[in-house]
């Protein structure tokens, strides 16, 4: 069995490892011996890891770890990069793995540095234009040199990793395209594959469902329930959101807004206040499994995904997107984000938001009855296939073995 290290700066217990890293490996270590190695915040990592354990204990996953740190500032990142590259270069002589999966940019640097001294195979799963979003995001900035030198530093290194993958997974078609356009880009094979859903965990929210959800959160059958999903803050436009709410309110009397998030309630509470909203609106609840994230939501008529639109973000994949659509629900979405406009235009499954001005709010707000006639059997099925879990597990395996068959060949130089 040929063996795969898979190297994340994510920990396996965050949410996003156990919602976008472990269903993946799980479901490909039939096919491959898998170590995976991650980096963890140790408050998570002492309330999840016996889970986490378990899970790659019962599909034969060997977990290997180090610890995220946040001080000192600035330097805590290059002591985490160090500290991975160092155990990952002890498990490749230890192990001498077939192919080097790496997820997102700096896993990637520890992959390309296994792979120009061992001549391992190298996948770079990208998961968006990190450098982009550190600007983007507001995370960098550019007015500060120290920024302006990090920028161009990691695009030379960005263009490194492009040009040495021996394959490229992208999150969306719109960053494929953009990838192709660039110097950088080798002309290998480079793959689109979204954040997929578990459907089995995200199964289908038929009335009945809905009705014992909105029971169970202390909602009546006639409220008519908005869903958000997700943490808030960087890409989540939350004061939107806000507003978008405010305005619906003057249509639906009975809107409740419901949040399944790791946020404070008092945070989202007092940001309601501030707008004029009635606080007796909004439900707050924190779901630590997959499962009770699902059947909170369930209680969702309808559900928002609202993403700040910038260059980085043609790049992004919403997984609360693929998650709502599996269940059923209708959602709300605001046009430019990644492959969105063309999920939502050419599936059923809910409204683009062409801008945010009370103009675009009140045009959405005007077709929601529209998709509230849709049947969620219709959403579920007409989005199955793009976001279907064993669909990509399926083309991961088959990048797996065309990366492992090509031949060796010479890393080549960057011109940058």
């Amino acid at each position: 069995m040929k063996k795969v290290l898979f190297i994340s700066y994510d920990g396996l217990t965050d949410p996003l490892g156990q919602s976008q890293i472990l269903p993946y490996i799980s479901g490909l270590s039939s096919n491959f011996k898998f170590t995976i190695l991650s980096c963890e915040k140790k408050a998570r990592f002492e309330q999840n890891n016996s889970i986490i354990k378990k899970i790659c204990e019962e599909s034969g996953i060997a977990w290997e770890y180090t610890f995220f740190r946040t001080s000192p500032p600035i330097l805590a990142k290059y002591m985490d990069l160090y500290e991975m590259k160092r155990k990952a270069s002890d498990l490749f002589q230890r192990e001498q793995f077939d192919m080097i999966h790496c997820r997102s940019y700096i896993p990637m640097d520890i992959g390309l540095y296994l792979k120009k001294r061992y001549g391992v195979k190298l996948l770079f799963d990208m998961r968006g234009f990190w450098v982009d979003e550190r600007v983007d995001g507001g995370l960098w900035n550019m007015k500060n040199p120290f920024y302006q030198i990090a920028f161009k530093t990691y695009k030379k290194k960005e263009a490194e990793y492009i040009k040495n993958a021996d394959h490229i997974v992208s999150l969306t078609n719109v960053a494929k395209g953009e990838i192709q356009k660039w110097s950088s880009y080798n002309k290998q094979g480079i793959s689109v594959i979204p954040c997929s859903v578990d459907f089995s965990v995200f199964s289908l929210n038929d009335q009945y469902d809905k009705l014992v959800a909105k029971k169970k959160l202390d909602y009546s059958s006639s409220d008519f329930v908005v869903g958000y999903l997700g943490s808030l803050g960087t890409w989540y436009l939350f004061d939107e959101m806000l507003l978008f709410f405010k305005e619906l309110k003057k249509v639906y009397a009975n809107a409740k807004f419901l949040f399944i998030t790791p946020d404070k309630p008092e945070v989202i509470l007092a940001a309601a206040k501030e707008k004029g909203l009635d606080t007796s609106d909004f439900s707050i609840f924190y779901a630590r499994k997959r499962a009770e994230v699902a059947e909170k939501i369930k209680a969702s008529d309808i559900s928002l995904v609202f993403i700040k639109k910038c260059y980085s973000k043609m790049a992004s994949s919403p997984t609360k997107l693929g998650e709502l659509l599996a269940l059923g629900v209708p959602v709300i979405c605001n046009e430019g984000v990644g492959d969105v406009n063309e999920i939502i235009t050419n599936a059923k499954g809910g409204l683009l938001l062409q801008g945010f001005s009370e103009k675009d709010f009140k045009e959405v707000i005007a077709q929601i009855p529209s998709v509230l006639k849709l049947k969620p059997e219709e959403i579920r099925s007409s989005n199955e296939g793009y976001y279907n879990l064993t669909k990509s597990i399926a083309e991961y395996s088959s990048i797996y073995n065309k990366v492992m068959s090509i031949k060796d060949t010479h890393i080549p130089s960057v011109v940058v």
